[in-house]
C-alpha cells in the first residue's frame, strides 16, 4: 500500500490537516496536536477544507494577477494620464459622499448628509469648491484634524473626502456618547450652528428628500 501525504498547516497550537492518498482512495485527516493521533474529517468537514483551501488559492491568485496588471497599467499612462486618472478618482459626486460616510461608519449619517447639502448650498458654494468644505468646518487646534490650513475664513483640505475624514474626528471628539437623533441635533443647535433655524432646515430637508432612505432607513 502506498502513501501520499501532504500537510496544510493552520498555525500554531492548531491541528493539521493531512491528506492521506492509499491506492486510490484519498481520505482527509486531522492531526490532534496533543496527541498526534489521526481523526478523520466527515464529508461535511471534508468540502469545508477543500472549499477553504480552494478559495484562498484562487484569491491570492486573483489578487496578484488584478495587482500586478493594475500596476502595468498605472506604469504605462503618461504623466498627463495619470492626472487624469488622480482627476477622475478625486472627483466629487453625493453617491460618493454616500458611500464616504458608510464606510466611515458615521453616526446619523442622514443629518450629517443634509448638513453638507445646507452647509454647501447643495455643493456650489465657494467654500466647498476652494476648500473642498463640506460641512464649514473651522480649522480644529484641539483635535486631530484633516485640515491643511485656513483660508475664507474656514478650514481648507486637499480633497473633500479629507473633509469627510475630518467630521468624523468631530464626530469620535465630541459626539461620540450620543445615542439619539434628538440629542445630535440638541448638539448642533447649541454648539454647531450659527443660524437658529439651523435644525428645522435639516429635518425639513430629510424629510422632504427622504435621505434616511440613502442609507437603507425608512425610520
Amino acid at each position: 500500500m502506498m502513501l501520499e501525504i501532504h500537510t496544510k498547516d493552520r498555525g500554531c497550537q492548531s491541528p493539521f490537516i493531512i491528506f492521506i492518498k492509499t491506492n486510490n482512495m484519498k481520505n482527509i485527516f486531522r492531526i490532534d496536536p496533543k496527541t498526534l493521533q489521526p481523526k478523520p474529517i466527515n464529508v461535511v468537514g471534508k468540502i469545508i477544507v477543500i472549499t477553504i483551501i480552494v478559495t484562498t488559492v484562487l484569491g491570492s491568485i486573483l489578487f496578484y494577477s488584478g495587482y500586478k496588471l493594475g500596476k502595468n497599467v498605472l506604469l504605462s499612462l503618461s504623466e498627463e494620464e495619470k492626472l487624469i486618472v488622480i482627476q477622475e478618482y478625486n472627483k466629487f459626486s453625493e453617491d460618493k459622499l454616500i458611500e464616504k460616510l458608510k464606510e466611515l461608519n458615521i453616526k446619523f449619517p442622514h443629518i450629517v448628509l443634509a448638513q453638507a447639502k445646507l452647509e454647501t448650498g447643495n455643493f456650489t458654494s465657494k467654500v466647498f469648491r476652494e476648500n473642498n468644505n463640506l460641512f464649514g468646518m473651522r480649522e480644529a487646534h484641539q483635535r486631530i484634524t484633516t485640515a491643511k490650513g485656513t483660508e475664507n475664513n474656514h478650514a481648507y483640505y486637499h480633497t473633500w473626502y479629507e473633509s469627510v475624514l475630518d467630521y468624523s474626528f468631530y464626530q469620535c471628539k465630541y459626539l461620540s456618547n450620543i445615542t439619539t437623533e434628538e440629542l445630535y441635533f440638541d448638539y448642533l443647535s447649541q454648539s454647531y450652528a450659527e443660524n437658529p433655524n439651523y435644525v428645522s432646515i435639516l429635518k425639513d430637508m430629510i424629510n422632504r428628500e427622504n435621505l434616511k432612505m440613502r442609507f437603507g432607513s425608512s425610520k
